[in-house]
């Protein structure tokens, strides 16, 4: 398998572009407005879940008694979903994207409903992966789909509307979840979800059944599809070897990096892990900047919760500013005028990134306000909103002709390899400081080893984002010229 085929090919392009300006309108014109409205409404629903399940995990993992192996509940779907991205654009491909877009959202609603019906943590791990699965087929469709249904003049257009359907969720989804887990429970944030699932679904299907399928046919690419699964099982065992610290964790921990470096190396342009300048660092500070973001933002709800007695609702509302800001900092980068400036805003995001995820942990200290929580959030998702979408437009501006599919899949996969390693990483010093100690019952207990826990991950994600703006120096080609 290529890895352009999580994109739209050149051949779906040309069928979406041979439409009539006049006849089609704009996004939500006739002929475009059930097709539009459904895909806002799908990536609302995951944005939604997201924020949702964010601000119901810390009272999951304390009622099934699990509470080490929160950050499993994570990386577990970045994990599934970094091997359906590749399965998803192969299959779209091959007989269009109706098949993969609906698999995958029956798969993510499956795994909810397995996620709400969990008894132990374990269980809701695995449901999680199921997710994954499913969020990752849904994802890369979607963007097949906006290839192959939409003409040149439009894709900018429905393109930006997938960042905007984040941020009604981003402000509704905890307040939600956060009352529906105390006053319910928290397994009906997961099970009332799959419901909301029936309505995209309707929307869509007419619309879908006529987006061209393509003409890329042929075998699917085994081996590509071999080093996708490689790197998830590689990924899946260095985060369970680093869940135990018995010298026995070696062994799967070794045969998870045999099975991750060589395979991730050979899915990624050459040079990324060494961040040679140009297009390899663009796609290495993708998923540092992303995964630095997500692992600490994981964490927010349980330290708020456990150390600050605070509700779920009030804790999850900490990480709203965020999501606003962060839409906020990509309207900032794709201002025409700051175009010339666009590397300089990118190590600017991670700069205050740093510092916002810095200063998170001092909420921990005696009398420390906790509205600092949510000011630190406003800046960090300013942060990462400026480098984003930047990264994506840098890809592009830095790819080679015709190879602009290779860059854009690499960028994805950067990003759901950050998630899976920062996050990842992130519960491994959680539970070597002690987080596994964190109050079962009662909240606002002064543990200083759950204090420790949060700082270590806190204090490691920022020197990541400080790592990650010494990377946007080297954004810039030898030369300045894009690669012919």
């Amino acid at each position: 398998m290529n890895s352009t085929d999580s994109i739209p090919s050149a051949a779906g392009a040309a069928d979406a572009a041979e439409a009539p300006p006049g006849e089609a309108g704009g996004v939500l014109g006739r002929r475009y407005r059930a097709l539009t409205l459904g895909i806002i409404s799908v990536v609302s629903l995951i944005a939604f879940e997201a924020s949702a399940i964010t601000t119901a995990m810390p009272f999951a993992a304390r009622a099934l008694g699990g509470v080490g192996l929160y950050a499993f509940a994570f990386s577990a779907y970045f994990t599934a979903s970094l091997f359906s991205m590749s399965v998803a654009g192969q299959w779209a491909d091959r007989s269009g994207p109706l098949g993969p877009l609906f698999t995958g959202i029956a798969t993510f609603g499956a795994g909810l409903v397995l996620a709400g019906s969990a008894q132990q943590m374990w269980m809701l791990v695995a449901s999680r992966a199921v997710q994954g699965l499913g969020g990752g087929l849904v994802v890369v469709s979607l963007y097949v789909v906006v290839g192959r249904a939409y003409p040149d003049r439009l894709r900018p257009k429905i393109l930006a509307a997938f960042s905007a359907a984040w941020v009604v969720p981003v402000l509704v989804g905890p307040v939600v979840a956060g009352s529906v887990a105390e006053r319910l429970s928290w397994r009906w944030v997961f099970l009332a979800i799959p419901v909301l699932i029936l309505l995209p679904l309707a929307v869509m299907l007419p619309a879908l059944r006529k987006v061209p399928r393509g003409a890329a046919g042929g075998a699917p690419d085994r081996r590509r599809i071999a080093l996708a699964l490689a790197v998830a099982v590689g990924a899946g065992l260095l985060q369970y070897a680093g869940q135990d610290r018995a010298w026995l964790a070696l062994v799967p921990a070794a045969a998870g990096l045999a099975l991750l470096a060589p395979s991730i190396v050979r899915l990624l342009p050459k040079g990324t892990f060494r961040a040679v300048r140009g297009l390899p660092s663009v796609v290495l500070l993708r998923g540092i900047a992303v995964g630095a973001f997500l692992a600490s933002e994981s964490f927010v709800p349980l330290m708020l919760v456990s150390e600050r007695g605070m509700s779920a609702t009030a804790a999850g509302l900490s990480l709203t500013g965020g999501g606003l800001t962060w839409s906020l900092g990509s309207y900032t980068q794709s201002r025409s005028r700051l175009e010339p400036y666009r590397r300089r805003l990118m190590c600017l995001g991670l700069v205050l990134m740093a510092a916002a995820i810095a200063t998170v942990p001092l909420v921990l200290l005696d009398g420390a306000p906790v509205w600092l929580v949510a000011v630190s959030w406003i800046v960090g998702g300013y942060g990462i909103g400026l480098n984003v979408s930047s990264s994506a437009v840098l890809a592009l501006e830095l790819s080679p002709r015709g190879e602009e599919g290779v860059s854009s899949a690499a960028l994805q996969i950067s990003e759901a390899l950050g998630n899976i390693v920062l996050v990842g990483v992130a519960g491994v010093l959680f539970g070597a400081f002690g987080g596994g100690t964190v109050a079962q019952g009662a909240h606002g207990t002064a543990d200083a080893a759950p204090h420790a826990a949060f700082a270590a991950v806190y204090t490691a994600m920022a020197a990541t984002a400080v790592a990650g703006a010494l990377v946007a120096t080297r954004l810039r080609p030898k030369g300045g010229v894009r690669p012919a």
